[in-house]
């Protein structure tokens, strides 16, 4: 096995559980006392959080609904209050659920009260309001921020430090999306000029995506715990062989391969705890053995994705690891530790160090093909209000400080940590380009295509999975940073791939990963509809 001198420190955070049980809950979260327990007053509360903010995914009667897990009954029912309290507060290790710990600490322990009391009788969840056909209406947010009403193919917006409201300006929404199935006329929009096609459905979370140099494309099915690969185009836009490389990984994401050039020798692939590889063949569809494991990474609960890329020279393998929370501080978080990070290994694991920090979540990696220099797209702290703070994509400096958790966007400091670390003030990196807060944009590539029009040549395009910490929703897009064929950005974006949410709000589509093909066309992941589409230029 190969691994870094750091695993130690890696795979073992203190005050966690060796071998834990219920989401890596610490052995001290069982020790919490629910100040409410059997409480009927606080249950009834609990039940009516429930409706508001958990029935839509995990069902009115908490039964569950398509791979969301039932909560009356399994795990939760048999663990204690306080693993429960843990796990409401950091998130759900496999992206699923975020962290609630924006709601006040009385609300998550009445939403702990009312789920323990399912087990024995469960209790009438109050009925949701009846899905309305009508559109969202109100007036639109203050410009230049925005949301999915306004978001239409072509349309730009560039968002400045100087645009950023105060913290808590608006309360904090919690408004996760309700996922629909596809209606028979809902389809991504693009650009005119462009067609879209429905590459390939069925799959089990398809995230991440990348383009083997033969051409051949691969997928991670991050809730299958595979990587599929895909080769060859019919006359419907479909691929013509569909295979599992690779099966039973942890929650798989990043795919690079390695070395650079037309014939690699290996597959690397980021699970959430680790970076495996696998070796290869141009030409293969199925990984003709043993993944070996090149080195161990911090994981538990929180940020689950770990993306991965190789320097232009070969010489570092880059590998993003988000937050365990939304803005505990690491002084005093053990979990923290090598967390919202950029890590930087040499290709056989060894050599760890961090290449940059404070980046919260920086969930898609690309590195510039002209520049060779490394660009991330960040997803940033909730709990602010509704326009704070932007998500971003940004070139990463080595040895550079985002702000997270204590500053962010160059010199604001979170009202959450009011005081700490005034010395790191004027080392704040402002980011390249500041997109919609609460986006979550998960992966980014730089066109290296030759059939779009030449104005998209070395430009950005990053997937904004949606938001829902939002009052009204936004991201669920795909988006075009424009470099201006220098390798450099200018601050604004362009919506370019749309209509993944319906008039009334409910979303049936969540863009993932994006690529290009090698016949120059653009593959995007969603994993709302379990698809990945493909939008090809056919003129105008």
């Amino acid at each position: 096995m190969l691994t870094s001198g750091f695993v130690g420190l890696l795979t073992a955070p203190e005050g966690r559980a060796d071998a834990p049980d219920f989401h890596h809950a610490p052995s001290s979260a069982a020790s919490l006392e629910n100040p409410y327990r059997g409480q009927a007053p606080a249950a009834q509360a609990g039940g009516r959080l429930y409706a508001l903010y958990c029935a839509a995914c995990h069902g009115r009667s908490a039964e569950g609904t398509g791979n969301i897990p039932a909560l009356a009954h399994g795990p939760v029912q048999n663990v204690a209050d306080g693993e429960v309290f843990w796990f409401i507060t950091k998130g759900s290790n496999s992206g699923a659920m975020p962290s609630w710990a924006s709601l006040p600490e009385q609300q998550r322990w009445q939403l702990v009260t009312y789920l323990k009391t399912l087990v024995d009788a469960p209790m009438v969840v109050p009925a949701p309001v009846a899905a309305s056909m009508t559109p969202v209406t109100g007036p639109p947010p203050p410009a230049p921020f925005t949301d999915f009403r306004f978001e239409v193919p072509g349309a730009v917006h560039k968002i400045a430090l100087s645009d950023l409201p105060a913290p808590f300006a608006t309360s904090s929404a919690g408004n996760a999306p309700t996922i629909v199935a596809r209606p028979a006329d809902a389809w991504p929009k693009a650009p005119d000029g462009f067609k879209v096609q429905l590459y390939a459905d069925g799959l089990a979370t398809p995230r991440v995506i990348r383009v083997a140099p033969n051409g051949d494309v691969f997928a991670a099915e991050s809730g299958g715990g595979q990587i599929r690969a895909f080769r060859g185009l019919n006359a419907d836009g479909k691929p013509e062989r569909s295979e599992v490389f690779a099966a039973g990984l942890n929650e798989p994401y990043g795919i690079a391969f390695y070395p650079a050039g037309p014939d690699p020798k290996w597959i690397y692939v980021g699970d959430t705890d680790s970076v495996m590889r696998f070796a290869y063949r141009t030409g293969d569809l199925k990984a003709t053995g043993v993944a070996a494991r090149v080195v161990d990474l911090p994981h538990g609960s929180g940020h689950w994705t770990r993306d991965v890329v190789f320097s232009a020279d070969g010489k570092t393998l880059f590998v993003a690891v988000g937050s365990e929370s939304n803005v505990d501080d690491p002084d005093t978080t053990a979990a923290e530790r090598y967390r919202a990070d950029i890590l930087a290994f040499g290709p056989n694991g060894l050599h760890m160090r961090v290449y940059a920090s404070g980046i919260r979540n920086p969930s898609g990696l690309a590195v510039d093909p002209r520049t060779g220099r490394l660009w991330c797209t960040v997803n940033e702290r909730d709990g602010l209000g509704d326009n704070l703070v932007p998500d971003y994509i940004t070139s990463v400096r080595a040895g550079g400080f985002y702000g997270w958790p204590w500053w962010y966007m160059g010199p604001h400091q979170d009202p959450r940590h009011l005081g700490k670390h005034p010395e790191l003030r004027e080392r704040v990196i402002a980011p390249d380009v500041l997109l919609q807060p609460h986006n979550a944009s998960l992966q980014i590539a730089f066109y290296q295509g030759q059939q779009f029009p030449d104005e998209y040549q070395g430009d950005i395009f990053a997937s904004e999975h949606g938001s829902w910490n939002k009052s009204v929703r936004t991201g669920y897009e795909v988006i075009r940073v424009p470099l201006h064929h220098r390798g450099k950005a200018s601050g604004e974006y362009e919506d370019f791939l749309t209509g993944f949410v319906l008039a009334n709000g409910q979303v049936w589509g969540r863009p993932v990963g994006v690529t290009t093909a090698l016949d120059g066309a653009l593959l995007v992941t969603d994993d709302g509809s379990n698809s990945i589409w493909r939008i090809s230029y056919v003129g105008k």
